[in-house]
């Protein structure tokens, strides 16, 4: 019975839960692609500058 009552407390957790609306999931999945591709870049770019420091000291 100890399953039961952890699905139950479960669902009663669940209904207290305050979800975000549709203008807020789309801010804040904005955000995160937007960080990501910056992530992106400037790894590129650091990659780039010690693959060429590299070649300059060989």
């Amino acid at each position: 019975m100890k399953l039961g009552k952890f699905f139950k407390s479960v669902v009663t957790e669940m209904k207290m839960v305050t979800w975000p609306n549709a203008k807020q999931t789309k801010t804040d999945t904005s955000t995160v692609i937007g960080t990501a591709i910056l992530m992106a870049i400037f790894l590129g770019i650091v990659d780039w500058l010690v693959q060429y420091g590299l070649q300059f000291l060989a």
